[in-house]
């Protein structure tokens, strides 16, 4: 691959390495940006790494935030109040395979070798339009390779999220893992169990999410042995795999869901949010019997039954079926306006109360009685209709016994 003569660099981030340079510190555009305009993916959001210790790059810069600033890191804030990370050339001197101790006052080629993948250890200077390219990242770019920096036993012990994030980067844009690669990433899959639950997932969604075919990385994570670590009932076969490729779109926490055995423990292994372990249990319980897709009436009770989880299991029941039936009865029975929920009705508690039915826990059963009732006959979703129907089946006031004179006194 052949550098480009120059980037199309944002302006507010020339100006953030032209103030740089201007008071004497080198600023070089470095990172995933880089990587993505030289593939042709558009992508603004170039990081700056410069020779300027963090404190240096605070008094240039007023309105920025030290978001890293251990690991030399600052988010420079532009005229628009947009965030540019402006991080100090360093390397490691201490790793334990989580985290790292960084050293600065290093040179941009020790900083691009502290690096995780050539193809991210590409640096261009966004004033002077010059390149530095000291790991051949064009050269594996081109040869569509995911290679790691230097010693790839080193650079995974370093940080074991590597592994992962190698695997993300392989499926996203198709890519092989050189061998020498794989074999050190292969080895080191037991470090996996050291990380944060929060980093897994969050490298897990990823890349789920930007994949070329989901599956790609499903299969990774079984081939390597991550999976087995932190998704241990996940499922292995290719037809259940390949399945998630025909779903609408890559969503992590239905992914999820569809492969676990035990959506929610798998939920609360990656430390999700409480919606997302509830969503995965909505979908875990709701598995199992689908609706005829020519039966309204068994649609109709269905998506009553299952709730908030019907789109979930709707795009399951599609991608194993392989047909839109399902799906356009769905559609055409919500856009029919029937009754699928207590919320639904054209009555609600207030009015049964009115009309005599004593407060207590038959309000709610009353209601559930006349959704059943509409869920087979949409049309008697009426508001003297079911009233009509309550009458007939609570007394009123005046019909009701008496109370004793204890009960009275009571």
């Amino acid at each position: 691959m052949h550098f480009p003569p120059r980037l199309d660099i944002p302006d507010e981030v020339v100006r953030i390495a032209q103030r740089l340079e201007t008071a004497g510190f080198e600023a070089w555009c470095v990172g995933g940006a880089i990587r993505d305009n030289l593939l042709g993916y558009p992508n603004k959001d170039f990081d700056l790494a410069t020779g300027a210790p963090p404190d240096a790059i605070r008094k240039l810069f007023h309105r920025s935030i030290p978001v890293g600033v251990e690991h030399g890191t600052v988010a420079v804030l532009d005229s628009h109040g947009r965030p540019h990370e402006v991080t100090t050339f360093r390397r490691d001197v201490k790793t334990d395979g989580r985290h790292a101790q960084v050293e600065f006052g290093v040179s941009l080629d020790e900083d691009l070798a502290r690096r995780d993948f050539t193809i991210n250890a590409i640096a261009y200077h966004p004033l002077r339009h010059e390149w530095r390219d000291p790991f051949d990242g064009a050269g594996d770019l081109t040869r569509q390779l995911v290679r790691a920096v230097g010693d790839p036993t080193l650079r995974f012990r370093e940080d074991y999220l590597r592994i992962l994030r190698a695997l993300r980067f392989a499926v996203r844009f198709g890519f092989a893992i050189a061998p020498e690669t794989w074999t050190a990433a292969q080895t080191a899959v037991p470090g996996l169990q050291h990380l944060s639950a929060e980093r897994v997932r969050d490298e897990w969604f990823k890349g789920l999410e930007s994949a070329r075919q989901p599956s790609a990385l499903v299969t990774s994570w079984v081939e390597i042995g991550a999976a087995a670590l932190w998704l241990p009932d996940i499922a292995s076969s290719t037809q259940e795999i390949a399945a998630i490729d025909r779903f609408p779109e890559a969503d992590p926490v239905l992914i999820t869901s569809f492969l676990s055995q035990d959506p929610e423990a798998s939920l609360r292994r990656l430390k999700c949010s409480n919606a997302e372990i509830e969503r995965g249990r909505r979908i875990a319980h709701g598995r199992g019997a689908v609706p005829p897709a020519a039966d309204e009436v068994a649609v109709r009770r269905w998506l009553a039954a299952v709730g908030p989880a019907a789109d979930d299991l709707l795009a399951i029941a599609t991608a194993e079926r392989g047909n839109e039936d399902l799906a356009n009865t769905v559609a055409r029975v919500r856009a029919s306006g029937a009754a699928l929920a207590v919320g639904d009705l054209a009555v609600n508690g207030r009015d049964l109360i009115a009309a005599g039915v004593p407060e207590g826990p038959i309000v709610g059963q009353l209601l559930q009685d006349l959704l059943h009732v509409v869920l087979e006959r949409p049309e008697l979703n009426e508001r003297s209709s079911l009233m009509e129907r309550v009458r007939h089946q609570v007394p009123s006031t005046s019909e009701r016994p008496a109370r004793n004179a204890t009960e009275q006194r009571e």
